[in-house]
């Protein structure tokens, strides 16, 4: 806020009601003059005396900084013992941050290894930090107004407060539809927006006077590295991130699909642990979805893990589609949304953390697209997400391609000098795609549970031994993430790492296609949707469904219908999706 004014009392209870959910194991809150800051906390490290806000020691009351962060600090053990033990006054995690802030200034966050959304008040100079880790793990969103700025761990929080109207950005809902996500920093809430993955804002009385980022990847050529090399090394990595992702006072586990990455997690998981890890898996019974359960039973048995089945039913599905939708405030139409939400839902049972495998793709080269983009357009080669959701269709309103621009200027500021093909659309993955999709997917699905995920992948001493791998290293015989198969091959052999994966999918074309008729006068009459596609076209499609393309673009609308439903219109989410989108028909 600005000088002489003082934050709403109101606001701040509205915020910390609406974030409660993040933090389910007590809240705090600290005002002094025009800033108030509130905390609700998930409680991992330092059960005892790790509340917050955070204070310096000894700081007289008109002066020191003050520090709230939602996240961890991995490194924290290395940092406490930058400093004199006497100037801490807590076991936290997230205390060395005030003292290198003091010690560094404000680019103090370099020195941080974790996932974390930072607030930091400096008393002395009225100044606010507003901090995000460099590759976006955990969210954090802000508002300009007039008389000052406001910022929350989640969009929806800050539209709760009443510092943005329930109001749709169209050219970021555009993009959702086309995409699946938005791009960059603005969401489709107006005047809400995004910290970008490892920037720093500096607010002096109320208003952004800097913006600096950290990079989440290392620059420089690719590297010359023969394989057992770049094996040893990638060892040692693999060993580290995951000792460090567990440091955790409370349980924790981790989420199997059978997949690369997660049987590699599970086999350093075992390595680290005397007692049998805790996983949780999803399968879609009865339906035409691979299903690789029985995979991630073997990988599971030869590590003496410990599993947990969840079957995603159809009827889960239309039960909790609305409820899911809600927790997705920053909308994600990621089918994949469902079986996270289904698996942390399961998981806050047994544990508080949860150790999950994405990135791996995004570090390694794991997906198709990054062989197609590799590749020159008279080999096939083709841009990365040229083609939307609806491209073809003629269901949306608006046929241009302004969708394009966000991704595109990715792709273009990642196309460095030094850089090949394969790095700059990685690069351009991490900047967009990872961070607004699949990070956003899990914080939220996650949260919603009071349980927190952690990304081993995502962490430097990772993209230090991966990201400058030459090109042969991580594609070859045309197949992704060549190094971390060629590893887990060798550490775990049941994994079986180079047989071709069916993929993951979830089966919401199936169950869509089947109640099509039922859906399709529904959709197309839902405020949102009317506003954004012709009713008749969405009618035709839902009563159509004959291809994946088709049940995928299906699929978006009616997550878009459930999430405009909920956070623009403020349709109660605890009912199944038809009284959801009956609602707004008899109100």
């Amino acid at each position: 806020m600005q000088p002489g004014s003082s934050p709403d009392p109101i606001a701040l209870t509205a915020l910390t009601k609406a974030l409660a959910h993040r933090g389910p194991d007590g809240q705090g809150q600290h005002v002094d003059g025009p800033v108030g800051l509130v905390h609700t906390r998930l409680a991992i490290i330092d059960l005892e005396t790790g509340d917050q806000p955070l204070f310096e020691k000894p700081a007289a009351p008109e002066s020191g900084a003050v520090l709230i962060t939602n996240g961890e600090i991995y490194n924290y053990r290395d940092l406490r013992r930058e400093f004199s033990p006497d100037k801490f006054h807590t076991q936290s995690d997230c205390e060395p941050s005030l003292h290198l802030y003091r010690r560094d200034g404000n680019g103090f966050a370099h020195k941080l290894r974790g996932m974390y959304a930072i607030a930091l008040y400096d008393r002395a100079i009225n100044q606010l930090l507003l901090c995000r880790d460099p590759f976006g793990i955990k969210p954090l969103y802000y508002c300009e107004m007039p008389d000052g700025l406001a910022f929350a761990s989640e969009a929806g929080a800050l539209v709760a407060a009443g510092f943005a109207m329930p109001e749709v950005f169209e050219a970021a809902r555009d993009e959702m539809l086309q995409l699946q996500f938005s791009t960059g920093r603005q969401t489709p809430f107006k005047g809400v927006q995004r910290v970008l993955p490892g920037e720093t804002l500096v607010v002096q009385d109320g208003k952004i006077i800097e913006r600096f980022q950290i990079a989440a990847l290392p620059q420089g050529r690719p590297e010359r590295i023969t394989t057992k090399k770049a094996l040893a090394r990638l060892d040692d990595a693999l060993m580290n991130t995951v000792e460090h992702h567990q440091r955790s006072d409370v349980p924790y586990g981790m989420f199997l699909s059978g997949g690369i990455d997660s049987s590699a997690l599970l086999t350093l998981m075992a390595r680290l642990n005397d007692a049998p890890v805790q996983t949780f898996t999803a399968g879609f019974p009865g339906t035409s979805a691979p299903d690789e359960r029985d995979h991630a039973r073997a990988v599971a048995t030869a590590c003496q893990a410990h599993v947990i089945e969840v079957p995603v039913t159809e009827q889960d599905f239309w039960n909790h589609l609305p409820a899911i939708a809600a927790d997705m405030d920053d909308p994600v139409a990621d089918y994949a949304i469902v079986p996270t939400w289904l698996l942390g839902r399961a998981a806050a049972r047994d544990v508080k953390v949860v150790l999950t495998g994405e990135g791996g793709d995004e570090l390694f080269g794991g997906y198709g697209r990054y062989r197609s983009a590799r590749r020159s357009r008279l080999l096939g080669g083709r841009a990365m997400r040229r083609k939307g959701i609806f491209d073809g269709l003629n269901v949306l309103r608006d046929q241009s391609l302004h969708w394009r621009n966000g991704y595109a200027a990715s792709l273009q500021a990642a196309m460095m000098p030094d850089r090949t093909k394969l790095q700059a659309a990685q690069a351009a993955d991490c900047a967009d795609w990872l961070p607004n999709d699949l990070l956003t997917k899990a914080d939220r699905c996650l949260m919603a549970h009071g349980v927190e995920g952690r990304v081993p992948f995502l962490d430097p001493v990772i993209t230090d031994a991966a990201f400058l791998l030459p090109d042969g290293l991580k594609i070859r015989h045309n197949r992704g993430k060549y190094l971390l198969r060629r590893w887990l091959d060798e550490a775990l052999p049941v994994a079986d790492a180079f047989a071709k994966k069916q993929g993951f999918t979830v089966p919401v074309g199936e169950w869509i296609a089947g109640q099509g008729k039922r859906l399709a006068p529904l959709v197309a009459s839902q405020p949102g949707v009317e506003a954004a596609a012709h009713a008749d076209q969405v009618r035709f499609l839902f009563e159509n469904i004959k291809d994946k393309r088709q049940a995928f673009a299906a699929w978006t609308l009616l997550f878009y219908a459930l999430w405009h439903n909920r956070h623009i219109l403020k349709v109660p989410a605890h009912c199944d999706v038809f009284q959801a989108l009956e609602a707004t028909q008899n109100s």
